[in-house]
């Protein structure tokens, strides 16, 4: 039994696979604490979109993959937070147009180029077979930057995602402070794709937030519950889809979903606990 259960190590493939979904789902915890307060869950799934049109051109293009993507990613949140302040385009408008026409750029692409077909279902709900060392380090990497930068520019993340409008009356640069985060919002996403595909990116930025949120009101736990969450229904999310050959993308995010029922499920019968204490009380 013992070595069914460590049977998956033996294989290189599957040792990077794990490492790139813990520290992927690690970042998308981070970052998906601030898109959830932002209210901005939308843009987590449009801009896997955008990407993927990215990505597509940098192959066709025979560009770097996370360069060509990464650019991509970065200019369609830029020009998704211009277009919702100097129009009268709302933010979810913006995204719509901006994202879909990236992602039918990609479409297009693929159906010209058909050498590309083959990936386009890893693409799509990622698959751990194609993550090679070196994209584990550029993981590592991008998980590196994002916690520096985190770090740097706490208090300024912080006071934009609350209050932008008081930001700015207090000096910060929220102009700055928004590229900053569009710039990591986007290095996050690429990095997360090969794991959990364009189409799973966004629930794996939104349910680990969420579920912290059930657990704690204070901030700096919020972000640490997320983080780990993200990063263990990574580990378990990759263990499970070797042993049952199910995308990695759609394992990942069913571990998290299931951990955000039990921890919804205890929560509530914990408040009804409360409520029946205090109603006793009472009476």
């Amino acid at each position: 039994m013992s070595q069914l259960l460590i049977e998956p190590f033996q294989f290189e493939f599957f040792r990077n696979g794990v490492m790139a979904a813990v520290l992927a789902g690690a970042l998308c915890g981070l970052i998906g604490v601030y898109i959830v307060l932002r209210g901005m869950s939308y843009i987590g799934h449009g801009l896997s979109h955008a990407i993927f049109g990215g990505a597509v051109v940098a192959y066709v293009m025979q560009w770097n993959f996370y360069l060509g993507a990464g650019l991509w990613g970065f200019i369609a949140a830029l020009l998704i937070n211009q277009t919702a302040r100097k129009t009268e385009i709302n933010a979810d408008a913006a995204i719509g147009v901006i994202t879909t026409a990236s992602f039918a750029v990609g479409v297009a692409l693929i159906s010209r180029y058909r050498s590309f077909t083959r990936s386009f279902d890893a693409a799509l709900f990622g698959n751990i077979l194609g993550v090679t060392r070196a994209d584990v380090w550029v993981i590592a990497g991008v998980c590196l930057m994002v916690a520096v930068a985190v770090f740097f520019a706490y208090r300024q993340l912080l006071f934009t995602t609350f209050d932008a409008e008081v930001a700015r009356v207090y000096g910060i640069r929220t102009p700055w402070i928004d590229a900053l985060f569009a710039l990591l919002l986007a290095a996050t996403l690429i990095a997360a794709l090969q794991i959990l595909g364009v189409t799973l990116i966004a629930a794996a930025l939104v349910i680990p937030p969420i579920t912290a949120r059930l657990l704690s009101d204070s901030f700096n736990r919020i972000i640490l519950l997320s983080t780990a969450m993200g990063a263990a229904t990574g580990f378990i999310g990759i263990y499970l889809s070797y042993f049952i050959d199910v995308a990695s993308g759609a394992t990942i995010v069913l571990a998290q979903a299931s951990l955000f029922v039990i921890v919804l499920t205890i929560t509530a019968l914990q408040k009804r606990a409360q409520r029946r204490l205090v109603h006793t009380h009472v009476g």
